[in-house]
């Protein structure tokens, strides 16, 4: 054992062991490194499957991706998604308000944006049914350049099915 003695400020010496700081180096390393391979002992029991054994195996399919390039909400058996397009001179929202698993579309739900505005301003829009494109549609004319947090308002025959989105506008 090596004994350093560092100067300090002030009045007399510090002894620093270095065992000591050897000892707390290696207990950091082993802290901070990732666990290694140990091969068993006889007679112990093979190990579990690795990760990627299972990870072969197919996932079931996410249904809280979004599927028009949007942000969604999984609101208990439906699926909301909000895909606000930045035009020069305003904003169209296309919101698509889907059930569950299926994404069958709900065409007869009144659908309602409470747009905040950048400067803190407030709106309520309501939005139509596109048969068509089979979702809902607005557009938001002279809309200013920042921020925006919306809320969408739905009632599908008398259930209320909410979610709340934010986005950015800059054409």
């Amino acid at each position: 054992m090596r004994n350093f003695v560092m100067p300090k400020s002030g009045m007399g010496k510090t002894v620093f062991n270095v065992s000591w700081a050897g000892a707390i180096a290696l207990l950091l390393a082993a802290c901070s490194s990732a666990p290694t391979a140990s091969t068993p002992e006889s007679g112990a029991a093979p190990a579990a499957p690795e990760a990627s054994a299972i990870a072969s195996s197919p996932a079931p399919d996410d249904h809280s991706q979004p599927q028009h390039g949007g942000q969604v909400i999984e609101s208990g058996p439906y699926h909301l998604e909000l895909v606000p397009l930045s035009e020069p001179e305003q904003i169209h929202l296309d919101f698509y308000l889907q059930r569950g698993d299926t994404h069958e579309a709900i065409p007869n739900a009144t659908v309602t944006a409470e747009l905040q505005f950048p400067n803190g301003s407030q709106k309520s829009v309501p939005l139509t049914y596109d048969g068509q494109g089979a979702h809902y549609v607005a557009e938001i004319p002279d809309a200013p350049l920042g921020e925006y947090k919306v809320a969408i308002l739905s009632d599908v025959n008398g259930e209320k099915v909410n979610g709340r989105f934010s986005f950015s506008h800059r054409p």
